[in-house]
């Protein structure tokens, strides 16, 4: 079983992976601004109050951990705040919550840069698809990128869902869609399985 330290483990993405790492008998740390608050009573959970942008304190509380999972706000946490002090902590693998705006919605045309993409989100999906080049240019470590599909909901845990590669997938109904629990399950998956080392791929049903 595997030792993982979860950036951002309190919102709806990385709390979710909590749950499922906790279910497979993986060990956590839980790192967020106010983690130990909100997981309060958790004695399956070691809770770090932090502020990802205080490199020194996220490099010191990422050491001895087997793999890293950064949940973080793209457009509020740059790629090196969290690749920086991974690195330095000697933590090989990390593996990212993405966005499904770097994902193809056709040939050449990203999601982000469709008509209809909700302006509110640009900021987000804008910098999600610039911590993808990053990543695609990182050298040393073993990094992993797992797009969701264009809708991101609360949901059920089925398992039952599709894996796609850079285009984004939509159902025979025409939704492209994935629950925060399969998305958990997927990522979980990748973290036992190694199946997409150095990749970004994505998630749907």
């Amino acid at each position: 079983m595997s030792h993982i330290a979860i950036i951002g483990a309190t919102g709806r993405a990385g709390g979710r992976l909590l749950e499922e790492a906790l279910r497979r008998g993986h060990t956590v740390t839980a790192i967020a601004r106010k983690a130990s608050e909100k997981l309060s009573g958790r004695a399956d959970v070691k809770a770090i109050d932090l502020d990802v942008l205080d490199a020194a304190a996220l490099e010191k509380a990422l050491a001895g951990h087997d793999a890293v999972f950064s949940a973080a706000h793209f457009s509020s946490v740059p790629p090196a705040a969290i690749i920086e002090p991974t690195k330095r902590a000697g933590v090989k693998r990390l593996l990212v919550v993405g966005g499904a705006g770097s994902l193809f919605a056709a040939p050449g045309l990203k999601v982000v840069d469709t008509p209809n993409f909700p302006e509110a989100y640009k900021a987000e999906a804008s910098a999600g698809a610039a911590f993808l080049e990053v990543l695609r240019n990182e050298k040393e470590l073993d990094w992993t990128f797992l797009s969701p599909s264009a809708e991101f909901v609360e949901g059920e845990r089925t398992g039952k869902f599709r894996l796609g590669k850079d285009d984004l997938l939509v159902s025979a109904e025409g939704r492209s869609w994935i629950s925060f629990e399969d998305f958990a399950i997927a990522f979980i998956d990748e973290l036992e399985k190694q199946a997409h080392s150095r990749q970004r791929y994505t998630v749907g049903y």
